[in-house]
């Protein structure tokens, strides 16, 4: 990781956006500010939802973005791409690797790849032809529908019956042109964060116990939606396996400086990934920052390790 003097460190610090997880957006921007500004940094925050804050980029002299976009448009290579042509290094993932690890069906093709369980799936793109019960049948039952494109749980559904997957199919063509449609998998829901460019390395297991029947846009953002448990009560030896299956999720979609992987642990204690975050968020209650804690590493010192890993990409 390159070492920083924070204060000789400009820091331009994107947040809000377009998409739907734009409130989110700027509730992680003011955490990371806050830790950001305690760490000695010279801050200055700007929307890439305006086109005067882009141009104050190009014209501005940072030494680096700090993202904290989540969803379209920030979190899927989008404005990845504006920066690299810019110039300006920035936290997190490249521009394939974001666009990858958005993308749900795309990502299970590099998950299966490289040997990380995932459960079995189709995808459906706005128009296709389907049957809901041959679906129904094909998923054994119970199965999730959601969007491929879009974050923190947004348009997630669990259904059976062949009426139910077509109706819950329809719901999210509503907000995105392609459908993922997987097995449902019972089980302890874990999530388990990446830092690092070439040495990455998994931080503490941390167990997810949401007040609703899963973990979904409430569970993750309202106060006392869900239970953060970490590290997550696990054996050694399961907890380091499933540490390993997060790094080498992190490597299989070519992430750089951070990643949060999410895993359903089924009975068998066989862990099923789920998705890859290439910009976890940075609330108040926000998991990376929980399981940074808990490894030892406060959230000042974790966002200057991410500014670090950044430079050193660059």
């Amino acid at each position: 990781m390159a070492s920083i003097d924070p204060a000789s460190c400009r820091v331009a610090l994107l947040a809000g956006g377009t998409s739907g997880e734009r409130e989110i957006s700027l509730a992680s921007g003011k955490g990371a500010g806050e830790a950001l500004r305690t760490a000695g940094f010279i801050v200055d925050e700007y929307d890439p939802a305006s086109k005067e804050d882009l141009k104050a980029l190009i014209d501005g002299d940072y030494n680096v973005a700090f993202l904290c976009l989540h969803g379209k448009g920030g979190e899927d290579g989008c404005l990845q791409g504006f920066l690299e042509t810019i110039g300006l290094p920035y936290t997190g993932p490249g521009v394939w690797a974001s666009a990858t690890a958005m993308n749900k069906a795309k990502s299970k093709l590099f998950y299966e790849r490289a040997g990380i369980p995932t459960a079995p799936f189709l995808y459906l793109q706005q128009g296709d032809a389907y049957d809901g019960a041959e679906i129904a049948a094909m998923m054994d039952g119970c199965c999730v529908v959601k969007p491929a494109t879009e974050g923190s749980a947004l348009g997630i559904y669990i259904v059976e019956g062949p009426e139910a997957v077509a109706d819950a199919i329809e719901q999210v063509f509503k907000i995105d042109s392609l459908v993922i449609v997987e097995k449902f998998i019972e089980g302890m829901e874990i999530t388990v964060a990446v830092l690092g460019n070439e040495d990455a390395f998994a931080l503490p297991i941390i167990e997810i116990v949401p007040r609703g029947e899963f973990y979904d846009f409430d569970s993750k953002y309202a106060p006392g939606g869900s239970q953060h448990i970490c590290p997550a009560r696990l054996d050694e030896e399961l907890s380091a396996s499933i540490r390993d299956l997060a790094v080498q999720a992190h490597k299989a979609l070519e992430c750089t400086g951070v990643s949060r992987s999410d895993f359903i642990l089924d009975k068998n204690q066989v862990a099923w990934i789920l998705e890859t975050n290439t910009i976890p968020g940075m609330t108040a209650t926000s998991l990376l920052p929980d399981a940074a804690r808990a490894g030892g590493i406060d959230f000042p010192e974790l966002c200057t390790r991410l500014i670090g890993y950044a430079l050193e990409k660059r």
